[in-house]
């Protein structure tokens, strides 16, 4: 299960909190937020920050894209088994070790990774905790698909697969509806931190990447867009630049600045 049940965003623009509840065309607005290369602990702090203030209905839904500094993150349901070198060991080599208060089990975030953080409250017809993780996945499906990747569910598993190699992880936490911590998509070709560990607690979990799929170099640029885009149009959301009032195009988006 990567289900964990039971803020804001200063940089570059991005308030932490406005009132009201504003709709583009009927849809809801979604801000789009890309602070770039974050540390783990920075960026769950003011991820727990904005989902806070959502739960006081005082900022609008968000869809955080970040990359992070190396990190193996341990979820709720984690057996320290999983974590195949020491913790001591892991922080000499420049990688941080955190417990998470998402679903799941163990992971690794770094460098070439795309995370995603939404913090949307969910409406009433889609408040059901497995119903979010299937459309997170299908978010990233075709998202995927978007640059010529077939990617699937698999039956029991939580994530998005090419096969027998896993290519997105997900683990989330839902508190009053309102969600919080989200997925993570490998695109760059160095998976070399996952050695570290049992990924998602699954022995023998093979990992991919967009790089390694597609033969070639793979920028966060080049996926963001889509998945922005994706995530739009399976919640339900009109994706607007953070701070911004006016519809953006996520697929003209670049990392870390407003169009």
């Amino acid at each position: 299960m990567s289900i964990a049940s039971t803020g804001g965003w200063r940089e570059r623009g991005c308030p932490i909190a406005f009132g009201g509840h504003l709709m583009a065309r009927g849809l809801r607005i979604c801000e789009l937020i890309h602070p770039g290369r974050v540390g783990y602990d920075e960026a769950i702090e003011k991820m727990e920050l904005r989902a806070r203030a959502r739960r006081q209905q005082l900022v609008e839904d968000a869809l955080i894209l970040l990359e992070h500094d190396p990190v193996v993150t341990l979820g709720r349901a984690a057996r320290e088994s999983n974590l195949l070198v020491a913790r001591e060991q892991l922080e000499r080599e420049g990688v941080a070790v955190r417990e998470s208060g998402r679903g799941g089990d163990v992971t690794y975030h770094g460098p070439g990774q795309l995370v995603g953080y939404p913090v949307i409250e969910l409406e009433p017809p889609r408040r059901d905790a497995h119903r979010y993780l299937r459309d997170l996945e299908r978010v990233l499906i075709l998202a995927l698909s978007d640059v010529g990747i077939r990617a699937q569910r698999r039956p029991g598993l939580t994530g998005v697969w090419l096969g027998a190699a896993k290519i997105a992880s997900i683990g989330v936490r839902l508190s009053r509806w309102v969600t919080s911590h989200g997925f993570a998509l490998n695109v760059g070709g160095d998976l070399g931190g996952f050695r570290a560990i049992v990924p998602c607690g699954i022995a023998g979990c093979e990992m991919t990447s967009l790089e390694r799929l597609l033969g070639r170099p793979v920028g966060l640029d080049e996926i963001s867009g889509p998945v922005a885009r994706r995530f739009g149009e399976v919640f339900g959301r009109r994706m607007v630049a953070a701070g911004a009032r006016a519809e953006v195009d996520p697929r003209s988006f670049e990392r870390g600045s407003a169009p």
